[in-house]
């Protein structure tokens, strides 16, 4: 690794440790259009609560919707918001050839490194998902953490030959598959960094943790990091009673709720943020806002949720 790769990922470890990975949502205005005010407002809302890092245009960020001055604009608002306080880490994703030329964007607007989110459409073995990183690797001076989901598995040995890449410093897992997560976690080097990617990630986050894999990302704390806050600071200190009752009354729910329609675990968390007042506006097709009964038990469950750790709507 450089020096530069070395500091961002010791930032990054330090981050994990002390705060939940924020996602923060990109704001639409009403017609569609890209709404660069509402976005500096809510990503600035997020990073004032402390979060260990901020990972602008991922997937909760709509990454895949936004064209490439949108994207520049959101990763320019989020590092200027940062400040240099946090890290910045900006989704790409795609082909290689297109992820690149996200990456050459995030490298210019002062990002400190980039998420590599799932190709698009297309299985590929696993010679080709390192082939991916490689061509990745090799045309951006940013560190690369690399996301597995969907169609994106690593064996162990793909992940050694991963983590053999200079500048990939992690690996984000949203599969949720323990016994493959721990041998990836066994064939990694020392200080290679793992989070826990799951949607609605405080559900699973014991169960990470059991396999050395205590750091998550929060789509919660897109919305409410009241109680995110309040999750994580339970979990670290071991206080089962706090967590059980936050997961039995709202996270539990919360997923039921989302597993109602595709695409609701960005639909919902968008709902959720405008039902507080947040300027994130609308999804952008081919995701949609949430119906009017769905909007109801959502607000009924946020106000639960923020009940539970003392907040109010």
């Amino acid at each position: 690794m450089s020096l530069d790769t070395d500091a961002v990922a010791r930032r990054l470890a330090e981050g994990m440790a002390n705060g939940v990975l924020s996602f923060p949502l990109t704001s639409f205005h009403d017609d569609g259009s890209l709404d660069p005010d509402g976005f500096r407002a809510h990503v600035a809302d997020r990073i004032a609560t402390g979060p260990g890092a901020v990972f602008p245009a991922c997937g909760t960020g709509e990454f895949f919707s936004l064209d490439e001055d949108e994207y520049r604009q959101v990763v320019t608002i989020a590092v200027e918001e940062a400040g240099g306080r946090l890290p910045v880490v900006a989704g790409t994703g795609y082909g290689w050839a297109q992820a690149v030329r996200f990456a050459r964007i995030a490298e210019e607007a002062g990002a400190d490194a980039l998420l590599v989110l799932p190709h698009y459409l297309v299985a590929a073995p696993q010679d080709g998902l390192v082939a991916q990183l490689e061509r990745i690797a090799a045309r951006t001076r940013l560190p690369l953490i690399a996301y597995q989901r969907g169609q994106v598995a690593f064996t162990a040995a793909s992940l050694r030959r991963v983590a053999a890449i200079p500048t990939v410093i992690g690996l984000k897992d949203g599969h949720s598959d323990l016994d493959r997560l721990q041998r990836l976690t066994l064939a990694a080097p020392e200080g290679f960094l793992f989070f826990n990617g799951a949607a609605t990630a405080e559900i699973q986050a014991r169960a990470y943790a059991t396999v050395g894999v205590p750091a998550y990302s929060s789509a919660v704390h897109a919305f409410a990091p009241e109680i995110a806050a309040a999750f994580f600071t339970a979990l670290r200190d071991g206080d089962d009673g706090t967590v059980e009752k936050l997961l039995r009354d709202f996270y539990v729910p919360l997923v039921e709720l989302r597993d109602r329609v595709p695409g609701y675990a960005v639909s919902l968390v968008k709902a959720a943020a405008r039902l507080r007042g947040r300027p994130v506006g609308p999804v952008r097709a081919p995701l949609t806002d949430p119906s009017a009964a769905d909007l109801a038990d959502l607000k009924l469950l946020l106000t639960t949720g923020l009940d539970l750790v003392g907040a109010a709507l």
